[in-house]
């Protein structure tokens, strides 16, 4: 299939409550997109504890929420909690990302065998619908919208795949290595971005012909790709890398 991308090219609000009691879980909810967003998208440096005032501060909450909020990015990987001391934003090694992304590709490669057993219609129409939106997002060269819409497009192979064991391993994994994965679009070497969307145009024409070998090689590969480019990344000189835009 001859792809169209080129190679060059807001916050996602938060689920609504669906009413009652339910207006504290909704603003947990929104507090959580945001402190996870902007611990993904790099403001704290690796390694670097977590400013809990200035936090505060941007969000406008107390310590109370902030420090609920970031007990659940402990569970999910993207920081530790330091006992009295605060936490920091989790630091892998080289070999922590290559074992992490290789855990990944099996993972992702298992669920789009599964799905393709599994899918209905409507979900791959779903699928397309946010593959159309992440392209727009591409077009506009706005990495945040991008790659908010990429993570719920993996992650709805994965929910196809009607494995509730494969989708938690998956979750437990995907947490960890969030961060490294938004920031591996940005690899220079490879001009990733276009590639990675030129790899997805791959993964929907195997899932709408439920292609069940094809879609888990082209998954797994698509792991492996991100995985190099995250390892390029973050060899990159600080200078030379470029700006979110």
């Amino acid at each position: 299939m001859k792809s169209t991308i080129p190679d060059t090219g807001v916050p996602i609000a938060p689920p609504a409550a669906n009413g009652g009691d339910r207006q504290e879980a909704s603003l947990h909810g929104e507090i959580l997109l945001r402190l996870r967003d902007y611990v993904v998208e790099g403001n704290i440096p690796d390694g670097a504890r977590i400013p809990e005032r200035q936090l505060c501060a941007m969000l406008g909450i107390s310590r109370t929420p902030l420090r609920e909020a970031l007990k659940v990015l402990a569970s999910e990987g993207l920081i530790e909690l330091l006992p009295n001391r605060g936490a920091r934003v989790r630091q892998l090694s080289q070999r922590d990302l290559e074992e992490l992304f290789d855990v990944m590709a099996g993972l992702e490669s298992l669920a789009g065998r599964l799905a393709c057993e599994a899918i209905t219609d409507e979900e791959i129409t779903a699928i397309e619908q946010l593959h159309y939106d992440m392209y727009g997002h591409y077009l506009h060269r706005d990495m945040h919208g991008y790659f908010q819409t990429n993570q719920r497009i993996h992650e709805s192979i994965v929910a196809a795949a009607r494995n509730e064991t494969l989708k938690s391993a998956y979750a437990n994994f995907a947490g960890r290595i969030r961060r490294v994965r938004y920031s591996a679009n940005f690899a220079r070497k490879r001009q990733r971005w276009a590639e990675a969307m030129r790899e997805h145009e791959a993964i929907l024409d195997a899932l709408r012909r439920r292609a069940a070998s094809e879609l888990s090689d082209i998954l797994f590969q698509h792991l492996r790709n991100k995985r190099t480019a995250a390892l390029e990344h973050l060899t990159e000189p600080q200078a030379d890398a470029p700006a979110s835009p």
